[in-house]
């Protein structure tokens, strides 16, 4: 070997330190750039963005409730990404769960089935005086029993309000089915019987109707269908609804936002569930399902193969598209006169944000309706928190407590100014 290789040898040896060094740094620093754009780190806290009319109650609203124009502020390690929202929100639910004491109710059907919900007491007086209830729909296959929920009623029930949860049909383990049949995307009919039974039961009642993601389409669905169904409600609330089966199940199939992957984890708990109940759905002479299909079933990736496959015959669909498009909120909503809160996430993975166009449009044209989008959020999540661990309490829990209390006082004072009005003409007339 030459004195000018040895040299070049020498060279080399002494650079290979700096170059791992090199090398770790740019692996470091690819990884806190995944990590920083994985979790969204870069991503700046704002105040929901509003949309409505400029209303005498949109006006009021804007200064009644702070939450509207206050920033939400998620976990600030985790809480700005919508995946990790959704994905807790879907594990955990909430933390520090507490359980709410309620009395199970059933109410026969007249198709034979047997809808099922719990009524919680209010712990004390409302801050109006008020008697009201708020008559709440959880979200797909879920009841009274879910921690999200279960810590909604206890924040609502400190405040004063008594509180109804509708337990899907199907959706509790330990309740057998009376007919063939489980909830769909839209059907009303126990959502219709639990609010009936609330009226028939506390007749000075007032009523706020309350859904969550599919409980939302069900709701407003609800409220649109029949402008009796409004009679003595006070507000409705939507919270993080995809508005349009049809364009939901369609955005379902793509990748984006791994939009894909969350409709595979849906499809496996839905199959789970209606698999829970084979014996009942095929021992039942009215039964539309059969043992071709519920073998169909099992091969099923998406949802709208068990749609296809099962749903939509529980109501004798003659089609996919004609159940999607009856069973969705959006050909009813324009149709609730009542003030109604519609509330999104723009980073909620299972919502397209092509589906935001409809709330938005809504609330655009009708002076009743409020659309409030977040930026941050997930799918029902809304954890709040400095930089780790979320509270019990989510901003989604308090912001709709407190949008329901500022309704209850803008109805409270335009009664007494109808009163006064009435009250003055009465003494204008006799003067």
């Amino acid at each position: 070997m030459t004195a000018l290789e040895d040299g070049d040898m020498h060279t080399l040896g002494s650079e290979l330190p700096a170059m791992f060094d090199g090398m770790k740094l740019a692996a470091v620093a690819t990884v806190l750039y995944i990590v920083v754009r994985c979790l969204n780190l870069k991503s700046p806290t704002s105040p929901p963005e509003i949309i409505n009319q400029d209303t005498a109650i949109s006006r009021y609203l804007h200064k009644t409730c702070p939450l509207l124009t206050k920033e939400y502020i998620p976990p600030l390690l985790w809480g700005k990404s919508g995946h990790l929202q959704t994905v807790l929100y879907g594990k955990m639910g909430r933390v520090n769960t507490p359980s709410p004491c309620g009395v199970r109710k059933f109410l026969p059907m007249q198709d034979g089935a047997t809808a099922t919900f719990d009524l919680f007491e209010a712990l004390g007086d409302h801050s109006t005086g008020d008697d009201v209830t708020m008559v709440i729909c959880p979200g797909i296959g879920n009841h009274s029993e879910k921690n999200y929920i279960r810590t909604f009623v206890d924040h609502s029930q400190r405040q004063g309000y008594r509180c109804a949860v509708l337990n899907h049909l199907g959706a509790l383990p330990n309740v057998e089915l009376t007919s063939p049949r489980i909830f769909t995307y839209g059907c009303t009919w126990e959502y219709a019987a639990m609010v009936g039974y609330i009226k028939r039961a506390y007749p000075q009642t007032l009523l706020v109707a309350v859904g969550f993601s599919l409980g939302g389409n069900i709701v407003c669905k609800f409220l649109g269908e029949n402008h009796a169904n409004q009679d003595r409600v006070l507000c409705g609330v939507s919270i993080c609804q995809g508005y349009s089966a049809l364009r939901t199940q369609e955005t379902f199939v793509q990748w984006d936002q791994c939009r894909k992957f969350y409709n595979f984890v849906l499809t496996d708990n839905m199959k789970k569930l209606i698999l829970s109940h084979r014996s009942s759905l095929l021992s039942m002479s009215s039964s539309n399902i059969g043992d071709a299909d519920l073998n169909r079933l099992y091969a099923a990736t998406s949802l709208i193969q068990i749609d296809d496959t099962i749903m939509r015959k529980f109501h004798s669909h003659s089609s996919l598209k004609e159940y999607y498009e009856k069973e969705s909120c959006v050909h009813y909503i324009h149709k609730v006169t009542v003030p109604l809160l519609l509330v999104n996430s723009s980073d909620d993975p299972l919502v397209h944000q092509s589906l935001l166009d409809i709330p938005r449009n809504l609330a655009e044209k009708m002076p009743n309706v409020i659309f409030v989008l977040t930026q941050h959020g997930g799918h029902l999540g809304f954890f709040e928190g400095a930089m780790l661990f979320p509270q019990p309490l989510t901003w989604m829990d308090k912001f709709i407590v407190e949008y329901t209390d500022a309704i209850c006082r803008w109805e409270q004072d335009q009664l007494a100014c109808r009163r006064d009005t009435h009250q003055s003409t009465k003494v204008t007339l006799s003067g």
